[in-house]
């Protein structure tokens, strides 16, 4: 069964999208008032030059200007040196909105967005393009313009590289909260199971001497079973109540260690007998499904039951999930020493089979109780899992 990637919710998507669209509607707003400040003209338009070619570096820097975010450097270097280039091939106008105006932003943009040197070899550019200006363009060199100039880029610059600063140090300490988090959950995790595993061994002494002085006690009867018939009564009764105890002791260290949130954790464990519900299941996943029995089938061993219901499980899981199948086959086999069971798809092959936890819990399972797994594909397209477990004596 394919696997269909889900697109990102819609507002998701115009999150991201957001800072993208600021940056055009900034470098277009910026762009049109440079264009007005030249063509209408503004006050602040000074010097003399082609307004043509103005216009031109103009549009180039606007351009530049939407790539601030993603292209920090170069679309910073592109506004800054646009307009002194011009200057050195001809004469261009001075302006504010269209000149001044973009390379702020463009200092700004390189100190609050760039990684790693960026914001400094911005600081740079900035500060050759101010001392261009001061040098070769006679309107800008009025004392009271070097100053404005070199203290407006100061403040820009500082501000974006505050910010830039401010963000990374909240994400370190998002990711050193998070990471404080997630180790005391380990460490809470690693008592529980560490409790939890003294626990399993204190109920495996109780359980080791119940048992063990239950067969002592019934070795002894054995002995004297016509001669002392009071003895032997005693000694059930002795049996009966250590057996008692430790069924009792055992339920309740059961009960402590169980996960109460854990669906069906009282319910009775499943067999065979509930594999044509897992077939079922299988269908109305879209699946095309045949179930066999060969043999006649007669109960298990609670354990065997158990480990092959998971077998089948886990193996139709694999078809659903990993097989990219439509049709799977499940056939229970039974004779008089053993039970076999073989899931067969028409997939591409399980993405199991190279030996994920699923196929390995399948083996763990069947070695448990003497029997094996193998698994592989069918002439090089279908995969099958066949088990073998030992039927043994369900009394």
């Amino acid at each position: 069964m394919t696997t269909r990637r889900l697109s990102p919710p819609y507002r998701d998507r115009v999150n991201a999208l957001r800072p993208r669209l600021f940056d055009v509607a900034l470098a277009v707003g910026v762009t049109v008032v440079g264009l007005a400040e030249m063509w209408v003209p503004f006050e602040s338009r000074q010097g003399e030059g082609s307004a043509p070619a103005s216009t031109v570096v103009t549009l180039v820097a606007g351009l530049a200007l939407t790539q601030r975010r993603t292209f920090p450097l170069p679309a910073g270097l592109v506004v800054l040196w646009s307009w002194p280039v011009a200057f050195a091939i001809a004469p261009m106008y001075v302006l504010f909105f269209g000149q001044f105006v973009p390379m702020a932003v463009a200092v700004f943009s390189m100190a609050r967005y760039g990684r790693g040197r960026v914001p400094f070899l911005g600081a740079a550019a900035g500060a050759s393009t101010l001392l261009y200006v001061d040098l070769f363009v006679p309107v800008l060199q009025d004392p009271g313009e070097i100053v404005f100039h070199w203290g407006v880029f100061a403040i820009v610059w500082g501000f974006g590289y505050g910010l830039r600063t401010f963000e990374r140090r909240a994400r370190e300490s998002m990711r050193r909260a998070v990471d404080a988090e997630v180790a005391a959950a380990e460490q809470a995790m690693a008592a529980v199971l560490d409790e939890r595993s003294r626990i399993a061994r204190e109920l495996h002494d109780i359980v080791a001497h119940a048992v063990s002085m239950m067969v002592v006690q019934a070795g002894a009867a054995g002995q004297v079973v016509e001669e002392d018939p009071a003895f032997v009564r005693r000694a059930l009764d002795t049996i009966r109540s250590t057996g008692a105890d430790a069924l009792s002791e055992m339920r309740r260290v059961v009960a402590m260690l169980k996960d109460a949130d854990e669906p069906g954790a009282l319910e009775p464990q499943p067999g065979l007998d509930a594999v044509p519900q897992l077939v079922a299941d299988a269908r109305s996943a879209g699946l095309t499904t045949r179930f066999d029995v060969v043999g006649e089938a007669r109960p298990l061993p609670a354990g065997v039951d158990l480990a092959a219901y998971r077998i089948v499980q886990e193996a139709l899981t694999n078809v659903r999930r990993h097989a990219a199948a439509s049709q799977v086959r499940v056939e229970l086999a039974y004779d008089e020493q053993e039970v076999r069971i073989e899931v067969t798809d028409d997939g591409i092959g399980s993405a199991d089979a190279s030996g994920g936890n699923g196929l390995v819990g399948m083996r763990e399972r069947a070695a448990l109780y003497g029997g094996s797994v193998e698994a592989g594909t069918v002439n090089g397209t279908g995969f099958v899992v066949h088990a073998v477990l030992p039927a043994g004596s369900a009394s």
